[in-house]
């Protein structure tokens, strides 16, 4: 596989260090910033463990790894898109998995400055030219997002890691 065709599979371009997007390595999962950015500061968890499709195919202790490192980016995302942008709302997390069947989890930060019929509904009701709007692709305007998410991402589990020796403390019996 060429490193131009990485899109092909997102899961083994990370693993193998050829996948642009990604902002870091976590327990369990790659944090990857969007390939659109219509709505700045789209990151995804991608799992670390090709082959799983759904949730569900992890057993508790990989899901409980997985869904604190989408707790991270999400805390990440917050944080940075609430510095750079006063009209940040929120953020919303979605795992869907209809289109690819990989396990990821979208973390999508919300604006007050979205359109009125958008703001309240998922993302995924905006016309799709919003997704390929050259002005959105991901691209070297978005390096300084890029930085300022890798940073804080880094800061989190660095934090998260000294705080508890590791993540997977507090999961119980995992």
């Amino acid at each position: 596989m060429s490193a131009a065709d990485w899109r092909e599979d997102r899961i083994g371009s990370a693993i193998d260090g050829r996948n642009p997007t990604v902002l870091a390595e976590l327990t369990a999962a790659f944090a990857v910033i969007g390939d659109s950015q219509f709505l700045p500061g789209y990151c995804l968890a991608l799992t670390k463990t090709p082959g799983v499709d759904r949730l569900s195919d992890l057993d508790r202790c990989a899901r409980l790894a997985f869904l604190s490192d989408v707790d991270l980016l999400a805390s990440a995302v917050e944080t940075v898109c609430s510095a750079v942008d006063s009209a940040f709302r929120r953020v919303n997390i979605e795992i869907l998995g209809n289109t690819h069947p990989m396990l990821h989890a979208h973390v999508w930060p919300r604006y007050e400055w979205e359109p009125h019929d958008a703001v309240g509904m998922p993302v995924w009701c905006y016309p799709r030219e919003r997704w390929s709007d050259p002005a959105s692709v991901l691209s070297s305007d978005h390096d300084e997002l890029r930085s300022a998410l890798r940073v804080e991402i880094t800061r989190l589990d660095t934090a998260d890691r000294a705080a508890s020796g590791d993540r997977s403390a507090g999961m119980g019996s995992c």
